[in-house]
């Protein structure tokens, strides 16, 4: 379902900043001496810079905002941050639970994209926003994988199933990373490798 949603945007997105890089009229710093022509080659990098950033978002949101203990006395902060996440990990193989609606998904995806052609010139920020937005749909087709999937032994996806099932029964403190654990270290959220 979320590729069926989301990948055609990113095609089509993908297609309109190539296009107008293309068109070589995007600069960085324009209204500066130190103005840089944006070349249509740089899409690729621009895309995968993109899609690094969303799992830095990823592990933000399930690390701060999905994990976050809510204060006892606010029920609804409760019953909205258990509808979020917790109920997926007090049911973790419950195929419903395991990808954001679209609906909901709009608004953060509409408030990404908002951000960062605010921040950047517009095909820069639709740049990085689209290699975001496919970040997003390879985390959801990943982490639907790690519920479902049979992965074969010594493998990436393997040891990633491995780590995100350590995180839902013993270490929900720790690998908060999902498609990747990158952020994990970093952030010393990392599990302990003995446990697997």
């Amino acid at each position: 379902m979320v590729p069926a949603v989301w990948m055609p945007l990113v095609f089509y997105l993908s297609w309109y900043c190539y296009t107008t890089l293309a068109l070589e009229t995007t600069r960085l710093f324009a209204s500066t001496d130190y103005s840089i022509l944006v070349h249509k080659y740089s899409f690729p990098l621009i895309f995968i810079m993109g899609m690094v950033m969303w799992t830095f978002i990823e592990y933000c949101i399930h690390r701060f905002v999905f994990h976050m203990r809510p204060p006892a006395h606010y029920y609804y902060l409760i019953t909205i941050h258990f509808l979020l996440h917790g109920q997926h990990h007090k049911s973790p193989y419950d195929g419903s639970r395991l990808v954001f609606p679209p609906g909901l998904a709009s608004v953060v995806v509409g408030s990404f994209y908002l951000l960062l052609t605010k921040a950047f010139p517009e095909t820069l920020g639709v740049s990085l926003f689209v290699g975001g937005l496919f970040g997003y749909v390879v985390y959801d087709m990943i982490h639907y994988y790690l519920h479902y999937g049979s992965p074969q032994r010594n493998t990436y996806l393997y040891s990633l199933k491995a780590y995100h099932v350590k995180h839902h029964f013993e270490h929900q403190r720790a690998g908060f990373g999902i498609s990747t654990t990158l952020w994990d270290h970093p952030f010393n959220t990392v599990i302990p490798e003995q446990t697997f």
